[in-house]
């Protein structure tokens, strides 16, 4: 792990808080994420299960958790099973956790090796009567590979058919995405390193730079400050590339009078930050190019003030899309008597607005959440309106990652440049 440790009581706590909602009588099983192959001889970088991270803070591979809090054996009720290294893994791979470091690490002191994991769930799962199985209910994305936590389900329905299965995904889904202090400090961290980026990259911009150089300056900080890596595939998208959405080839020239669209963040300890912003390459915006830049930077604004306690998803979109159409009407991109005429399932904002103002972040760049929950104190959501005109080569989408507090909402990239006239002086210093 590049990142320093993480108090353990994170951890602890969110086990607590799991077990307090199961029902009685329950084991509930999580596995670590698959290795996944990346060619003959070599697997992709190994990214936790954030569910498994969430509950032991353990990132390592081949792992498993039992949480049996009604188990009749008292040492069986917490256990955590990792994978035994050897003088070869060691010469090979590296450093795997000792049982001491992994009691350190997720406060769980009943720890053993994985082949003893049959042996152990075969002698205590009959004295369960419910078994909470880990399935990735992001409703965001749909798996097509049967992964760990699935494959183990088909064996368990197979020996053990007469228990009751259960969902661990619908308790998750609840408890993630009100964040604990220290997953704000974590969350903020990668935020500062991300505004440390930003701003290096800021400097380093002129025209002829290639994206991809771009991409190479925003990596190296991010591992300086010991970041685990980037969040999600960095978006460098100059000029025409920026009315692509997820734009990621990051390979053609930045050319003198272009805005480039960023949109990339660094990941910390596994927890994500997500920015966006739009630039001017030769360090001067154009009047029009400003004119678009400042309407979105007006609705981001707008729109961080609905992220409160008790907003409601679908009516807080409503209300950004309104404010939105007032902007686009003012920039000559939509004509008010056909807003007025407007099939208010069909938007005309739409068209140069398409995609949703706010997600929620977590240990998941969109993390794991109800989309028909109100906002509650403790979230953590993105603001991220944009305008996009392919007919001038131009998109412009501003995002900042915005906490949920009992008084209010704070603005966790705050500290990241915005206003246009501060980017252009920082550009050209």
């Amino acid at each position: 792990m590049k990142y320093p440790s993480i108090e353990n009581n994170l951890f602890t706590n969110n086990r607590k808080n799991f077990v307090s909602r199961t029902k009685y009588n329950s084991i509930a099983i999580f596995h670590s994420n698959d290795e996944f192959p990346r060619s003959g001889d070599q697997a992709f970088l190994f990214k936790q299960n954030p569910d498994f991270f969430y509950l032991t803070g353990i990132d390592q591979e081949q792992s498993i958790l039992i949480l049996f809090p009604d188990c009749p054996n008292k040492g069986y009720r917490e256990v955590l099973f990792l994978r035994q290294t050897n003088e070869h893994i060691a010469i090979w791979e590296g450093h795997k956790y000792t049982k001491e470091e992994a009691r350190v690490a997720s406060g769980i002191e009943n720890i053993y090796w994985l082949h003893e994991y049959e042996t152990i769930l075969q002698s205590i799962i009959n004295y369960a009567e419910h078994i909470y199985i880990n399935t990735n209910e992001n409703d965001r994305y749909s798996h097509i590979v049967p992964y760990r936590d699935l494959r183990m389900y088909e064996a368990l329905r197979l020996k053990y058919p007469l228990h009751k299965y259960e969902r661990s995904a619908l308790i998750m889904r609840d408890l993630r995405v009100v964040k604990s202090d220290i997953e704000i400090a974590l969350t903020q961290k990668a935020c500062d390193i991300t505004n440390d980026a930003f701003v290096r990259v800021l400097k380093f911009l002129k025209p002829g730079v290639a994206e991809y150089e771009i991409e190479a300056e925003i990596t190296h900080e991010f591992l300086r400050q010991r970041a685990t890596g980037h969040a999600y595939s960095p978006i460098l998208a100059s000029g025409k590339n920026a009315v692509v959405l997820h734009y990621t080839d990051n390979n053609q020239v930045c050319n003198d009078g272009d805005v480039i669209l960023f949109d990339f963040a660094a990941e910390y300890a596994n927890y994500n930050a997500d920015m966006s912003r739009s630039v001017p390459v030769n360090g001067r915006f154009t009047k029009r190019q400003r004119a678009v830049y400042d309407a979105v930077l007006r609705v981001m604004r707008e729109a961080t003030k609905m992220i409160v306690a008790g907003t409601v998803w679908n009516d807080y979109q409503d209300e950004v899309g309104k404010i939105m159409t007032r902007e686009l009407i003012g920039l000559g991109l939509l004509d008010k008597h056909d807003v007025e005429k407007q099939d208010v399932n069909t938007p005309l904002y739409k068209k140069y607005f398409m995609h949703g103002t706010s997600h929620h972040l977590g240990l998941d760049v969109h993390d794991f959440a109800s989309r028909y929950k109100a906002f509650e104190v403790g979230n953590i959501l993105t603001c991220e309106p944009g305008i996009y005109i392919p007919e001038e080569s131009l998109g412009v989408r501003i995002e900042n990652n915005i906490l949920i507090t009992e008084n209010g909402n704070r603005d966790l990239m705050a500290g990241i440049p915005v206003e246009a006239e501060h980017i252009e002086e920082i550009m050209n210093s």
